[in-house]
């Protein structure tokens, strides 16, 4: 089966829809699908449930979807980047589900290995637990939480072969590996696409049964979300 697309475009023709629910991999603006997002504003798809990490930043990522009012809700665990998240948010433009970032975590890998439910600690005896079952184990009380499945994941990886195996590096090892196994239909954007057999068995991260459509995107923009700088020192100092 063919795996490898020649465009974002062309990977999710066909794929999106209103309505449906959007996983988007990433940690900040590290490690984001960022051509396959844009594929996602270029397709016109609406009111979208989109689980990421956080909403990306103002006019890039995530961000862009919502300068389009394309995203109806997002389920997150940091969204304090994003001033038009923020605007939407108390304006009531754009639902919210805000997740403890383990628990976001859990909630995804456990939707990926089948497990509907789980009970943690994280969260008890806060709003994060209004409206759930709390029970008690071993004297102490657990909240449940619900695992995490998506229509369509859309992951970015440093490495990549035909087959669909993927290597993440370093900060992009986030939330991609657990959503690449999380939904329907996993497309991912791979920075060096090399042939089967390229990549050590021992080095994949996310294996290619988990993978069905791949592109191509070579030196992809790596933005920097907060650049922190000091004068330097004169050597005579």
């Amino acid at each position: 089966m063919r795996k490898v697309y020649q465009s974002a475009a062309e990977a999710l023709a066909g794929q999106l829809r209103d309505g449906m629910v959007i996983m988007s991999g990433g940690f900040g603006l590290c490690g984001i699908p960022e051509a396959l997002i844009d594929a996602v504003l270029e397709s016109g798809a609406r009111d979208l449930t989109v689980i990421s990490n956080n909403a990306g930043v103002d006019g890039i990522g995530l961000g862009r979807l919502l300068e389009t009012r394309q995203i109806r809700k997002m389920i997150s665990s940091y969204v304090g980047e994003n001033k038009l998240f923020a605007e939407q948010y108390l304006g009531g433009e754009l639902e919210l589900e805000f997740n403890p970032q383990g628990t976001l975590a859990e909630r995804i890998r456990a939707g990926g290995a089948g497990i509907p439910a789980f009970f943690t600690k994280t969260g008890v005896g806060t709003m994060i637990a209004e409206g759930k079952e709390v029970r008690s184990f071993g004297g102490e009380d657990y909240v449940m939480e619900t695992g995490l499945f998506a229509d369509i994941a859309l992951v970015h990886a440093y490495k990549g072969d035909h087959e669909g195996n993927l290597v993440y590096r370093k900060t992009a090892r986030n939330f991609n590996p657990d959503m690449a196994t999380a939904a329907r239909l996993t497309v991912a954007e791979v920075e060096h696409l090399v042939a089967p057999g390229e990549i050590d068995p021992d080095h994949i991260h996310t294996p290619g049964i988990f993978v069905s459509r791949i592109v191509h995107v070579p030196d992809p923009v790596k933005h920097i979300e907060k650049r922190t700088v000091r004068e330097r020192k004169s050597e005579e100092a």
